[in-house]
């Protein structure tokens, strides 16, 4: 089964940063974006979750309301239980963010999870495989 999910669209408010009890880096935050068809628009909005390197990177870089951005994770249900009823959201598990929009200039181009690999010359005639 297939899980992934890139969305672009911009934060709908500052993301919330924190750690775990255990010290894991998180934020948490909410994206919105839309379509427009003839006269109506459609609006869709979607709670995110990201963890470690790409929390502290947000922290850094994506931390603005209205910002535009690409998150590609997986799509997740949370449950939990209030007032004796039973209830569940659909959230985003974010493992990379991307920036997109205006470029900010003190800002790298691509957070450090999604850097280009390092490429090693093989020579002629040699193949990794």
């Amino acid at each position: 089964m297939i899980n992934h999910l890139a969305i672009q669209g911009r934060l709908v408010d500052t993301p919330v940063f924190g750690q775990t009890n255990n010290g894991t880096e998180y934020a948490n935050f909410r994206m919105a974006w839309s379509k427009k068809y003839k006269d109506k628009e459609t609006r869709c909005f979607l709670d995110c979750k990201a963890f470690s390197g790409t929390a502290a990177f947000m922290k850094n870089y994506m931390n603005a309301k209205g910002q535009e951005i690409i998150a590609e994770g997986e799509l997740n249900t949370e449950e939990w239980e209030k007032d004796g009823q039973k209830r569940s959201k659909i959230a985003l598990l974010v493992n990379g963010v991307h920036f997109c929009g205006k470029r900010d200039s003190s800002a790298p181009a691509e957070s450090p999870a999604q850097a280009a690999p390092t490429q090693v010359d093989m020579g002629e005639g040699e193949l990794p495989f």
